[in-house]
């Protein structure tokens, strides 16, 4: 379903007679802004369809905890993220749910808000929609990663563990609690439904870049180098697979002594990697970059040869895609990915350079053949961005927002994807 959402989308939707004036909005989400690229996307979609839109998000270091930024509303919680145990992540979701709720009931109470969209994980964050739902706001969520297979892999605790069916019944409370939910894939949406969820509720918009950011136009010309450049970015933690790509990299050194590996972003595997790299003696050439702006990672994939995408394969992998991906693809550079269930249903072999996940020899394989083939190189790039063509943003923001004006115009889940589709065949005749 959320396949023939995208594939529709490029007829050429606009705000037509069924969509609703412009309204306003509040986005949650347990993250920072305008530091996450996914959330920033929504929130200038929404101001560039006429909306009136306050973000509600956690503060980075010396943010202010209220400004006007890029035309919306930012009220910032005063706390930020501090991954760690299980107990850590418990308190955290907690006070964020909890403080959110305070301040969501108090700003709505001032400024009516029609639509409430909550970003998760984690799916309990949703509850803080509660009193704006009382008092008469809609509710769409956007559940980007399944938390029970989330919390098994990353606490690795049983599926049949108590923990993690509480945290599948979270889910499940969520979806009820929402009056539509937008999620990343297909398989994501089946296992929701599985689980008990009503399936005309839920809907996917395939995660892909911003490529107004992540575009070849806004970096400078590729500068000819002798090395073989590799670069990676986003967060740092162990699901993510990096020490398969140091390894890799390890394996390659003696027969490619210019083989490079750029990491961009931070978290808590930082450390980890960093001592991996001098325990391998490639430190020299694996180097950390933390955070950077959005103009130099353009720029550094630009330069790279090829992006890697490393992650672990895992239940809670086999059901998302890693956006880094969609940047890579984006820049027209090659990417390198671990397979998983997801990307093999949306990507065949002859798009993505791909490799046995936690498989270091393998990834070298991948590595040493792509760099021995120019031309498969090329390929991978072309056939990569005419299969996402159909899932980049400018398609499938016309969705987004439709979906945002239905909840407006107080029209119910039911038949939503439906009247979508008719109203496209009705713009385009």
């Amino acid at each position: 379903m959320g396949v023939g959402i995208a594939e529709t989308a490029v007829v050429g939707y606009g705000r037509g007679s069924s969509v609703a004036a412009a309204g306003r909005v509040c986005v949650v989400r347990n993250n920072y802004y305008p530091r996450d690229a996914k959330l920033r996307r929504e929130v200038d979609s929404l101001i560039e369809a006429g909306h009136d839109v306050d973000v509600v998000c956690l503060r980075n270091g010396g943010e202010p905890l209220r400004e006007r930024r890029a035309g919306a509303n930012v009220w910032r919680l005063p706390i930020g993220h501090r991954r760690g145990r299980f107990t850590r992540y418990v308190i955290e979701y907690s006070l964020v749910t909890v403080l959110a709720a305070i301040l969501i009931g108090i700003l709505h109470l001032r400024r009516r808000y029609q639509v409430v969209q909550i970003n998760t994980p984690p799916d309990i964050l949703a509850f803080a929609a509660i009193f704006a739902k009382l008092f008469g706001a809609r509710v769409l969520i956007q559940m980007q990663e399944p938390d029970p297979e989330f919390f098994a892999t990353k606490f690795r605790v049983s599926h049949e563990s108590r923990i993690v069916r509480l945290v599948a019944w979270a889910e499940q409370a969520t979806i009820r609690f929402a009056d539509f939910v937008i999620t990343c894939t297909d398989h994501m949406r089946d296992a929701f439904v599985e689980r008990g969820a009503d399936p005309a509720k839920i809907a996917v918009i395939v995660p892909t870049s911003n490529d107004t950011e992540f575009s070849p136009v806004r970096a400078r010309p590729r500068v000819q180098s002798d090395a073989f450049t590799l670069v990676s970015h986003g967060s740092i933690e162990e699901r993510y697979g990096l020490d398969t790509a140091i390894r890799a990299v390890a394996i390659l050194r003696p027969e490619m002594p210019d083989v490079r590996l750029r990491i961009f972003g931070e978290g808590t595997y930082t450390a980890t990697l960093q001592r991996l790299a001098r325990e391998l003696s490639c430190d020299d050439v694996v180097s950390f970059h933390g955070w950077v702006p959005i103009d130099v990672l353009v720029q550094a994939i630009a330069d790279a040869d090829a992006g890697i995408v490393a992650m672990k394969r895992d239940p809670f992998r086999d059901l998302t895609h890693c956006l880094k991906m969609y940047d890579f693809i984006s820049m027209r550079r090659p990417a390198i990915v671990s397979r998983t269930r997801s990307v093999d249903e949306y990507f065949g072999d002859d798009a993505l350079q791909k490799f046995t996940p936690d498989d270091a020899p393998d990834l070298a394989r991948a590595i040493r053949d792509l760099r021995a083939n120019p031309a498969r190189a090329q390929q991978l790039i072309d056939l990569a961005a005419r299969v996402t063509d159909r899932f980049r943003w400018q398609h499938q923001r016309r969705f987004y927002l439709y979906v945002v004006d239905e909840l407006i115009a107080g029209r119910g889940h039911e038949g939503l994807e439906a009247r979508y589709a008719t109203d496209l065949v009705q713009t385009a005749s």
